[in-house]
């Protein structure tokens, strides 16, 4: 191979990677943690080094040109032969002191991982707890997180899991708009309360119909992106909402609706790279996990 033809530099390369993928320069530069106009001289100049257009405007966002779109797969072939690398770098180190990453759900990170990472930075005080609160799945391959807590089985090979057991769920809602609005005696009247759902619900209401619930779009009062608002909007009296049961039953000014009803069950997952398994930071923390994480 004639390394000398190789002249652009991998930073650049990188740069114009995320902004492909993040269709934006201000997302592109959020996810590397860096500013907009620094990445954006950081593509120019790669477009400059390689004498070709990378990117279009189309309104608000950037669209890849042919030019580009020819390029974009093999600068993602180089990502994640970078991001092997440092996996495997990663799952060779022994030391007890540096960063941990752990991404769950909003819910999780704040009802427990909060305080599991007290007793887990008790015993080894060298290791800094960083938590990606996050409803949707973070790529452990692409090393968004080192360990993550999902409520669905991994299916890629170099992934491990490990079952957690099953968390339950329920309908919740403030004691207050139960006093008064009455409390719902079947699916109807509690449908009437008004629900609290995601911004994008469909999921949510497909799977009420799932479990017999006729829920509609209508049937929601309110909505939010993030679980930690629909639980504040619920003890506002907004409306009724889904949460685990295992931290909703300890709030004391939330009741459980229709606490006759077979309860939902979530399976906990405990998942980590095979390749960081190897690694002590990583090790521990996901055997303490697996010993104190509360399933209920």
């Amino acid at each position: 191979m004639d390394w000398r033809s190789v002249g652009f530099d991998w930073n650049r390369a990188r740069a114009f990677l995320v902004t492909a993928e993040e269709g934006s320069l201000s997302a592109a530069a959020r996810a590397l943690g860096m500013t907009q106009p620094t990445l954006g001289r950081q593509v120019s100049a790669l477009e400059e080094e390689l004498g070709v257009a990378l990117f279009e405007r189309e309104g608000t966002r950037l669209a890849l040109t042919p030019a580009g779109r020819e390029m974009v797969e093999h600068v993602r072939a180089m990502g994640e032969a970078a991001a092997n690398v440092a996996l495997t770098a990663s799952g060779q180190s022994q030391s007890l002191e540096g960063n941990l990453c752990i991404t769950a759900s909003e819910f999780f990170s704040a009802r427990i991982l909060a305080e599991l990472m007290v007793g887990f930075r008790a015993r080894h005080p060298g290791i800094q707890i960083e938590i990606v609160a996050a409803n949707d799945v973070r790529d452990l391959r692409r090393r968004e997180a080192d360990i993550a807590i999902r409520n669905t089985q991994p299916t890629q090979p170099d992934l491990i899991a490990r079952k957690l057991g099953d968390s339950t769920g329920g309908f919740y809602a403030a004691k207050s708009l139960l006093d008064r609005r009455g409390r719902p005696r079947d699916a109807a009247e509690m449908l009437a309360l008004g629900m609290i759902g995601f911004c994008d619900n469909a999921q949510m209401v497909a799977g009420l119909n799932r479990m017999g619930y006729p829920a509609q779009d209508g049937d929601f009062v309110a909505l939010s992106n993030s679980h930690l608002v629909q639980w504040d909007m619920v003890r506002a009296g907004l409306g009724v909402g889904v949460f685990p049961c295992l931290q909703a039953d300890a709030a004391p000014d939330v009741e459980r609706v229709l606490p006759e009803a077979d309860p939902m069950r979530f399976p906990v997952w405990l998942v980590a790279h095979r390749e960081v398994k190897s690694n002590r930071r990583v090790r521990l923390a996901f055997d303490y996990l697996a010993e104190h994480f509360p399933i209920g």
